[in-house]
């Protein structure tokens, strides 16, 4: 009798086990990469993204998540999305121009946009189209977010774009677009990868950084760069983006509880970005950074900077249709009197 117990017990062990094995094989792990530092704002959102995709597909989808560029840059982020090695990635317009140049639209243009409500608008415009032109090209967005305004962060004064010229800028490795646009308008880009920023600056190899007051809080940059240019040069915007075959590995009957998630997610994102990024400039005053502020003739002489470049962005840099359709909707914007998106 001990016998047969036994016998039955080591089999219904030998199936629970089996049953665990064959669980555990259907679990779909998407893995996730993404330079934004674990622990903030934007890795806390993804991880909760991640434990509301685990409930709402009943255990079947688990997101995997790599942080603070452990997988390289965007560029190599998007790489390893092509190979598969990868299936999400939270990547700027510059990581998203490496599989189209029409996110480009949302950041490239300087000064573009005046206000944030702008950016909003059109961003809801155009997302569409945006879209629709990533998933010609095999990824699915799951959020579009910002982090409000990039600042310029220097070693000695800029307020006007003559203080700007006697300047080495910094300018990422992978945004040949803009130190060429850098060029046009007169200044001195310095090409280096973004984590050689603060070393840059230490050894006089850069002597500006545009960048969002989130970045220059975090990496301490006012210990060398101690003057803000308090100008609205461009928006930080950004993506989520999965791999369309990846995502067809996720059960169709959860696919659009999981984009709801997504997309509240980004605007948790946005939402924490953009005041994360005010309170970061609180911060840095506290410790003595300088703010210059821009009059509106100041800001005159920065826009007809910018207004001689345009020919470069238009149709070379931001496909021409995407291009118009930006300037459109920020006319019909203003043309509304800045009736916000619903």
């Amino acid at each position: 009798m001990n016998h047969r117990i036994s016998l039955i017990a080591l089999l219904l062990c030998t199936a629970l086990a089996t049953r665990c094995l064959q669980a555990a094989d259907k679990v779909i792990k998407l893995k996730l990469g993404t330079l934004a530092p674990a622990g903030t704002s934007y890795h806390k959102s993804l991880q909760a993204m991640g434990e509301n995709w685990r409930k709402a597909s009943n255990g079947a989808v688990q997101l995997v998540i790599f942080a603070g560029g452990t997988q390289g840059s965007e560029a190599d982020m998007v790489g390893l999305m092509q190979t598969g090695n990868l299936d999400v990635g939270l990547l700027t317009t510059g990581g998203l121009s490496e599989i189209d140049h029409a996110a480009l639209a949302m950041q490239v243009m300087p000064m573009f946009f005046r206000n944030l409500d702008e950016l909003d608008y059109v961003s809801q415009k155009l997302r569409p189209q945006l879209d629709a032109r990533l998933l010609a090209k095999g990824y699915v967005v799951l959020f579009w977010c910002d982090t409000g305004w990039v600042r310029l962060f220097s070693k000695s004064p800029v307020l006007h774009p003559d203080d700007l010229r006697k300047l080495k800028v910094f300018c990422g490795t992978d945004s040949a677009a803009a130190c060429d646009l850098w060029k046009a308008s007169g200044f001195s880009p310095v090409s280096l990868d973004s984590t050689g920023i603060p070393q840059g600056l230490l050894s006089g190899t850069i002597s500006a950084v545009p960048t969002v007051p989130i970045y220059a809080l975090a990496a301490q940059l006012d210990s060398q760069a101690k003057y803000m240019l308090e100008l609205n040069w461009a928006p930080l915007v950004g993506a989520a983006v999965v791999r369309k075959k990846a995502w067809d590995r996720v059960p169709a009957g959860v696919r659009e509880a999981m984009l709801k998630i997504a997309d509240e997610t980004g605007r948790q994102v946005k939402a924490a970005g953009r005041a994360e990024s005010d309170a970061s400039v609180v911060a840095l005053v506290k410790r003595e950074l300088k703010v210059q502020k821009v009059s509106p003739e100041v800001d005159a002489e920065w826009r007809a900077v910018i207004e001689k470049v345009q020919d470069q962005i238009r149709g070379k840099v931001v496909p021409a249709d995407v291009f118009d359709e930006a300037r459109r909707f920020v006319k019909e914007y203003r043309a509304a009197g800045g009736a916000k998106p619903q």
